[in-house]
């Protein structure tokens, strides 16, 4: 482990927040030994940064059952439903964010269990939170359709100094007016919309690269999620569903792109269908592709995914935390394009798995390649 810290401050104290707080304190004494193989860790050493160097240090969020409360409590708050694996220190107290469009009608309609409630605390001053706490990364966890909010603390990470990883699909990173900003700022960003390390955006990509590798012609891909906690809840609301819709769908659609492979209409079907609140932070995705091979014949695949969400998107962001750190350290600034690539669905550019991959290997070693120096 290295002498070094990396400051990090979170807005957003849902269930992808609980899971990382927890990861952090579950692997806070791994050895040596250990350190080269951890179970939903894809690097264990990203430019000398491992695990043990992340540190939250401040945490926004504007539920009245969380703010003013300690991150190791609030975490475990409703609507919070992500699996309970850890033993937390208490962590920052959770300040008052500010609420904009971060928070739906629907939300606010649920039952308490499920819906959220928010604070009437005053606001705090974000800029000077992330400039008392040296901050060195931002992670926005907005839930989403957020769009005023993640640009309101989007601007905030700029004023600040502060690099940004935004891991929801309001379009930040790919967004060329944001993007030059954080140029200018000299400052790097990742985004947007985070996949997990073993969930249904990657799975689907594969699935559709390997089709083609293999000279198959994909005339229909269907990725059909299920969930019951608050993300899917909140994408009950159609209005803040169709960002996300957008965004899984860019996964598939880019492998085509690629390869200029023309989509054809009705051809892709990606995006959260339900709401089932009994399957809590468990989420099943189911896919469907069906393909020509050789004289048209037709090859049809089926499967099922089952994984526990949170837990499973936390291993990429704790890489995207230390690929922003080390881009920081080396100067890099605006959209890193491998590592938005690598761990999220909307990135500036989308590479094929092995591109992105070899990008993150070489920001990994404090490489530059050509694609950073575009």
């Amino acid at each position: 482990m290295s002498d070094k810290k990396i400051n990090v401050a979170v807005v957003g104290c849902g269930n992808c927040f609980s899971s990382l707080y927890q990861g952090l304190e579950y692997y806070k004494n791994i050895g040596p030994d250990e350190s080269e193989s951890i179970p939903g860790i894809m690097f264990s050493d990203i430019g000398g940064y491992e695990i043990q160097d992340i540190e939250v240090v401040a945490v926004i969020d504007v539920d009245k059952r969380k703010v003013g409360k300690s991150t190791g409590e609030a975490i475990f708050e409703k609507p919070n439903c992500a699996r309970v694996y850890a033993d937390v220190s208490p962590g920052p107290t959770v300040a008052m964010g500010h609420v904009y469009d971060g928070v739906s009608d629907h939300m606010l309609e649920q039952p308490e269990d499920v819906g959220f409630r928010v604070s009437d605390s005053d606001s705090v001053d974000v800029v000077k939170l992330l400039k008392d706490n040296k901050v060195d990364i931002l992670i926005n966890y907005l839930p989403v359709g957020s769009q005023e909010a993640t640009e309101f603390y989007a601007q905030a990470s700029i004023d600040a100094g502060v690099a940004f990883l935004n891991c929801i699909p309001v379009f930040i990173a790919s967004d060329e007016v944001w993007e030059k900003k954080f140029k200018i700022a000299g400052l790097p960003i990742v985004g947007d919309d985070m996949r997990s390390q073993f969930g249904a955006s990657i799975l689907s990509q594969v699935l559709q690269e390997l089709a083609f590798d293999r000279g198959m012609v994909v005339d229909f891909h269907q990725q059909v999620n299920i969930g019951g906690n608050s993300d899917f809840n909140n994408m009950m609301v159609q209005s803040r569903l169709a960002s996300k819709k957008i965004s899984k769908e860019n996964v598939i659609r880019a492998q085509n792109e690629l390869r200029e492979i023309p989509v054809a209409k009705d051809s892709l079907f990606a995006g959260p269908s339900t709401y089932i609140p009994y399957l809590k932070d468990n989420k099943v995705a189911y896919f469907n592709l069906r393909m020509k091979g050789f004289g048209d014949a037709p090859v049809d695949v089926d499967s099922k995914l089952s994984v526990q969400e949170s837990e499973n998107s936390t291993g990429v962001v704790i890489d995207a935390i230390r690929y922003l750190k080390v881009a920081k350290e080396l100067g890099i600034t605006g959209a890193l394009k491998g590592p938005s690539a690598w761990t999220q669905k909307t990135p500036p550019v989308q590479l094929t798995y092995s591109q992105a991959k070899e990008e993150c290997e070489a920001l990994a070693k404090r490489e530059l390649s050509k694609l950073v120096q575009e």
